[in-house]
């Protein structure tokens, strides 16, 4: 009966245009890929191997497939929820960075030398410590003893559920609503860096990019293909979209809106836009989507596409409508024409935890740090 539910569940997702494919020809060295995480989870789990654990809260935000979770969206959501009552910190990798070791961010640190996501959570969130460090234990070790940051109460690690060497003090693990990881296989011929088992190493699991209408008979679908343990809450999460603004606000001309009869050229450097291209279609017939690989830097051929698809739209009303996180990049770049810097526009999002969950969903991130601090480590 669950096998059936969860096809028909599969069935819809796919109709709404999700590309969920599996290179069966590449099994035997997933297979292979299988057998080295399983060995190295292997000696995490009997103790060979130990994770640290911190005298203060660590939460990570994390995933076992490669990219496209939302990870910084719902990384943000926890900061909302944490900063009125916590000296809150963010610990990243710094992925593409130019820089390396560890780094605290500042307002004026630039995007290459921390990343998109760091330096677009240090933007918004500027009185938030910000440091990347790829040793997630030495950059929790500097954050909680150098003089700059030792009064740190919380830290949110970002995309570290692989990073045993920590042991965090809660984990969420993100799994992609049009990816389901009870659906996908290991690297190379799906996107999963582990098992699926290794899902049950966390406290809080969160389906992502959900559609606002879901029914309850989804819920009940896909709470079924998670298996989820007895020990294991489960949230769905969805976004909510802010009022688009423009990107280079020194440009002249007004603010426009978003009506049925804008075409919008939708540029993505994400990993699963999906979602975003069918949230956009309520509000416009008209999207075109240029989509490029998750953390792009834009080149000069890549701006002439740009460029080039926007001025060949049709309508007298058009906008090119971006994320935040590929703002990031955009923002650096010197020879975007006029006519370009003028339309693009920035999309914020929002996570909002579903099935009027919200609050519920806050009390447990208070008591998992509440209970944390009680802790003798």
């Amino acid at each position: 009966m669950a096998s059936g539910l969860t096809n028909n569940l599969n069935d819809r997702i796919k109709l709404e245009g999700d590309l969920i494919h599996i290179n069966d020809w590449l099994r035997p060295l997933s297979w292979l890929y299988g057998v080295g995480v399983g060995f190295r989870n292997w000696l995490f789990d009997s103790g060979i191997l130990k994770g640290k654990e911190f005298d203060r809260p660590v939460i990570c935000v994390g995933n076992i497939t490669v990219g496209g979770t939302g990870k910084t969206p719902h990384t943000e959501m926890l900061i909302r929820m944490l900063q009125d009552q916590y000296r809150v910190a963010v610990l990243s990798r710094g992925y593409m960075r130019k820089t390396r070791g560890y780094l605290v961010a500042s307002t004026q640190t630039s995007m290459r030398d921390i990343g998109d996501e760091p330096w677009q959570i240090k933007q918004k969130f500027p009185d938030t410590i910000v440091a990347v460090d790829a040793n997630r234990r030495r950059g929790l070790t500097r954050l909680f003893t150098d003089e700059e940051t030792r009064d740190v109460d919380v830290v949110l690690l970002d995309d570290a559920f692989q990073h045993r060497y920590v042991q965090p003090s809660l984990n969420i693990l993100l799994t992609d609503y049009h990816r389901l990881i009870s659906d996908d296989c290991l690297l190379p011929a799906g996107r999963l860096r582990e098992p699926i088992s290794a899902k049950n190493r966390a406290n809080i699991i969160i389906v992502t990019k959900c559609p606002s209408e879901m029914k309850p008979m989804e819920y009940r679908v896909v709470q079924t293909a998670l298996a989820i343990k007895p020990y294991q809450r489960l949230f769905f999460s969805t976004f909510r979209y802010g009022h688009p603004y423009r990107l280079f606000g020194d440009t002249p001309g007004t603010d426009e809106e978003l009506t049925p009869d804008t075409h919008i050229l939708l540029l993505t450097g994400i990993a699963s836009p999906q979602q975003m291209i069918l949230d956009l279609k309520r509000l416009t017939r008209h999207i075109t989507p240029i989509a490029f690989a998750d953390h792009h830097n834009f080149r000069a051929a890549d701006i002439q596409k740009i460029e080039k698809t926007f001025t060949e739209l049709q309508g007298s009303k058009r906008l090119i409508i971006t994320t935040e996180k590929d703002a990031s990049r955009l923002l650096p770049i010197k020879d975007l024409s006029p006519i370009v810097r003028r339309h693009i526009y920035v999309l914020p999002i929002e996570v909002e935890i579903m099935r009027n969950q919200q609050e519920e969903f806050r009390k447990l991130i208070l008591e998992s740090i509440q209970e944390s601090i009680k802790q003798p480590h």
